[in-house]
Parts: structure tokens; C-alpha cells; sequence
């Protein structure tokens, strides 16, 4: 098994600065570069490119060089161990499911990668933990409610970070982060294919004030 000592720091280091992770699905090779250092100087250190997207590991790998080491860059939607051979072999670092299948999970930590497995219900989520997650995605968080993420946050131990995703916005983060959240996932809230990098930068600073504002109180 591989050290992932400096990896799991990294990760411990960006979510500590912003635990919002960018969701660009539908990302075009193309406009990646531009769109992360964009990402990047609005705050964020988290990204990841959903493998249902256009040419996505290409997309990872445009990232990937174009940020600097603080920055975290992987694929969602991973659903298999061949994906996840694929994402080390492009660069990308993190991986995000929107299950919780523990041979893909254990296929990540085996890689040195890192990995947020996608649960809705404690059973899923122990089992995801026990396969060696970094983070839990709360998913879809139209299902995993804010009574509910506290009803499983009250389980888990202290320090597993929760992180809900689906429908999340600037205004619907303040009961999740009430009940226990420890940072989001952001989707087309965020970024929308045909979005321009003005306009993806713009809704970027509206979440990174809107977690400012919340997390200081």
C-alpha cells in the first residue's frame, strides 16, 4: 500500500482554506486552463472534472499542469477500477464517486490517491470509511436533508468531513453547515457548459463569500 501521507496532508491543507469543491461537468478541454486558474484565484483548491464530460481525463490533465501544488485536481462520477488507473495516469489526485462501491474505493487508496465515495445513509457511510475514504459526499443532498446530515453526523466520528452535494447555493448552505457539513460540493450553481470564465469566476466569489460569512460565525 502506498504512503499517502503528503497527498492526505494536501488534502487536510485545501480543505482548510476553502473546503468547496468545483464540479465542472461538461468542462471542454479547451476552456479548462483559463477556468481553473480562474477557480484557483477566487479561492478554490478543490476541482474535479465528471468522467460524463467531454475528453475528461485530458481536461484533468490541462489542470493539473496549469495550477499550482495547493490546488487538488481529480475526476467525479469515477464508477471503476479502470477509471481510476486511468486518473493516476493524467495526473489527477482525487477521486470522487456518487457511490460507495468499496473495490473502487480501496482501488483509490491503492493508487495513492484520494478518494470521497458519494453516501446517503450510515450503513453506506461506515462501510466507505472502513474501505479507507477520505471524505464522505453527502449525495444527492436533495435526499440527505440538513435533519438528516446531523442525525449521521452525530454517528461518524469527529474529524470524517461531510461534504453535501446536489442543488447546492450560495443561500441553501447555511442549514447544512449548521448540521454538520464540513464543506460542499458545487455543481451547476457554479459552472454550466456555455458559461463563461467571467461568468463562472463571478458565481465562484458569491460562494466564497457566502462560506465566509457562514463559517465565521
Amino acid at each position: 500500500m502506498p504512503d499517502n501521507s503528503l497527498l492526505e496532508y494536501r488534502f487536510a491543507t485545501a480543505s482548510a482554506a476553502l473546503p468547496l469543491v468545483a464540479i465542472l461537468r461538461g468542462l471542454q478541454p479547451e476552456e479548462a486552463e483559463a477556468i481553473g486558474q480562474g477557480l484557483y484565484h477566487a479561492g478554490f483548491r478543490l476541482i474535479e472534472v465528471p468522467l460524463n464530460s467531454p475528453d475528461p481525463f485530458n481536461s484533468i490533465a490541462t489542470l493539473r499542469r496549469a495550477l499550482p501544488d495547493d490546488a487538488l485536481v481529480g475526476a467525479g462520477t469515477v464508477l471503476s477500477v479502470e477509471q481510476v488507473a486511468q486518473l493516476k495516469a493524467c495526473g489527477g489526485e482525487l477521486v470522487v464517486m456518487p457511490h460507495a462501491d468499496t473495490t473502487v474505493i480501496r482501488a483509490a487508496k491503492g493508487a495513492g490517491l484520494l478518494c470521497v465515495p458519494g453516501v446517503a445513509t450510515p450503513t453506506e457511510a461506515f462501510a466507505a470509511l472502513a474501505a479507507g475514504a477520505d471524505a464522505l459526499k453527502l449525495f444527492p443532498a436533495e435526499l440527505v436533508t440538513p435533519q438528516i446530515l446531523k442525525a449521521i453526523r452525530v454517528v461518524l466520528p469527529k474529524d470524517v468531513r461531510l461534504l453535501p452535494v446536489g442543488g447546492i447555493r450560495p443561500d441553501t448552505m447555511k442549514p447544512y453547515l449548521e448540521a454538520g457539513a464540513g464543506g460542499f460540493g458545487l455543481g451547476s450553481a457554479l459552472y454550466a457548459p456555455g458559461m463563461s470564465c467571467e461568468q463562472v469566476v463571478k458565481r465562484a466569489k458569491d460562494f466564497v463569500a457566502a462560506w465566509n460569512r457562514l463559517a465565521r460565525r
